[in-house]
């Protein structure tokens, strides 16, 4: 096909400079980006792509579930690029990226793409005549890049040699020790094309959070995969790994995604707000879906056994499905605002989450409750909510066998997907379990 024939194509990377190869990705179950390096020339002819379907079900250890998920031939799905997505890469000129889709020989979404999860959550809502919208808050780490990550992480050096020692929330100095990699970082966010809020140093040593603008969830998403695949780029120039693990530090705070979210009409008036700015019936609903379907969905916020090391009493990380109004103690936070920015932050997503599972795991979940009419049970605005008893699972083990018999998570999200997720995770979680820690070697050596 010539590039004449394809104007889709070709039009949007003309746009760009010294464009040589385009990086063709799409993400996998846990949100990471797969694909192919392709020419430019090819890409701009609209040469075709196609990969293996089971690629989007790579467990993080390599693995796939067996066959009886991902099928015994190992069929192909083409990857369709979403030019909306095409973007230079500031910290490699020579290449664009665009986010493909995995679109089947029958032109159907693949079930197993968790973008496609997302699509159809947010269909739903359209079919309502109406438009969420998030804004996701993505916490994470900085550490050396000194080669000993498989034993421990060394905290980056500062101006004079020395490392942060304690929490330090908030400091602007400390930020300051690293200011040529949030420079460079920042002219990427810019030139990207991703909109940040602010960022700042959070109570972990070298721990950080950045706020990504609110707008269209599969535009955020999106937005979300790139920024981390940049930072862990940006990071790397500066002898840096940028870590999104839940809980990378021992007796330090874990990162977490918190994710607000509203919901708009077709005139963009808030539904979760009356007429006369009072909180709707909607919105109680809403939060009721949440409080009702999350505690099923638990995987989708929590994905590895280590996310679990987070959920802690008092340690800014919920233990249930509490809500009220700028509680940072509760799952589901009602920060103060205007009725048109009537929103609830859902503080149960881990860093490590996949952006496009999270963000339609929480709204399909805010969807049942008002298509449903599910009651808010009464808010805990004073007071600490790590009072109250523990609502989520105890481990990654019994969240994973919850939500694989949830009736609720199967009809949410589909219940193809939800085996295949599941599938994956039970990969990981074998791996995990044959590997021996220097917890078991620190305690058991001399006591059992």
């Amino acid at each position: 096909m010539s590039a004449t024939e394809n104007p889709k194509s070709i039009a949007p990377l003309n746009a760009l400079h010294n464009v040589a190869q385009v990086e063709c990705v799409f993400p996998d179950v846990n949100g990471f980006p797969r694909g192919k390096i392709m020419r430019a020339t090819d890409f701009s002819a609209g040469k075709e792509l196609r990969i293996a379907e089971a690629i989007l079900l790579q467990a993080i250890t390599g693995g796939y579930p067996d066959d009886a998920i991902c099928g015994e031939t190992d069929q192909d799905t083409k990857l369709v690029p979403d030019l909306s997505t095409l973007r230079q890469l500031p910290w490699a000129p020579s290449r664009a990226w665009v986010i493909h889709d995995c679109i089947g020989f029958d032109d159907q979404p693949s079930a197993f793409s968790s973008r496609s999860v997302l699509r159809q959550v947010l269909q739903r809502y359209r079919e309502h005549g109406w438009f969420p919208v998030v804004a996701p808050e993505l916490e994470f780490y900085l550490f050396a890049r000194d080669g000993q990550e498989a034993s421990a992480f060394s905290l980056p050096a500062m101006r004079g040699g020395g490392r942060e020692v304690m929490q330090s929330a908030f400091s602007v100095e400390s930020s300051n020790e690293l200011e040529g990699f949030w420079t460079e970082l920042q002219d990427a966010c810019d030139r990207l094309g991703i909109a940040t809020d602010t960022w700042l140093h959070e109570m972990g040593p070298s721990q950080f959070e950045i706020n990504l603008l609110h707008g269209d969830p599969l535009v955020m998403a999106d937005q979300a995969v790139l920024f981390k695949y940049g930072l862990r780029e940006i990071a790397a120039r500066h002898g840096l790994y940028a870590v999104f693990m839940a809980k990378p530090l021992s007796g330090q705070p874990g990162s977490s995604m918190h994710l607000h979210q509203s919901v708009v009409d077709s005139a963009g008036q808030n539904i979760f707000s009356a007429v006369d700015g009072t909180p709707s019936e909607a919105f109680s609903w809403f939060i009721g879906g949440l409080q009702h379907c999350l505690p099923n969905l638990m995987p989708i916020f929590a994905p590895f056994v280590n996310s679990w090391r987070r959920y802690v009493r008092d340690s800014s990380a919920p233990i249930n499905m509490e809500w009220g109004g700028n509680n940072r103690t509760v799952a589901l936070r009602v920060p103060h605002s205007a009725p048109a920015a009537r929103r609830v932050e859902n503080r149960l997503p881990g860093s490590d989450s996949n952006p496009y599972l999270a963000i339609a795991a929480s709204l399909a979940a805010g969807l049942e409750g008002i298509e449903r009419q599910l009651e808010a049970r009464a808010p805990v605005h004073v007071g600490s909510a790590y009072l109250r008893p523990r609502e989520i699972p105890r481990s990654f083990e019994s969240a994973l066998e919850r939500m694989h018999g949830s009736p609720d998570a199967r009809r949410m999200l589909g219940s193809v997907f939800i085996d295949a997720f599941c599938g994956v995770k039970e990969v990981e979680l074998d791996h995990y379990m044959h590997e021996v820690s220097d917890w078991d070697r620190r305690y058991l050596t001399l006591q059992v």
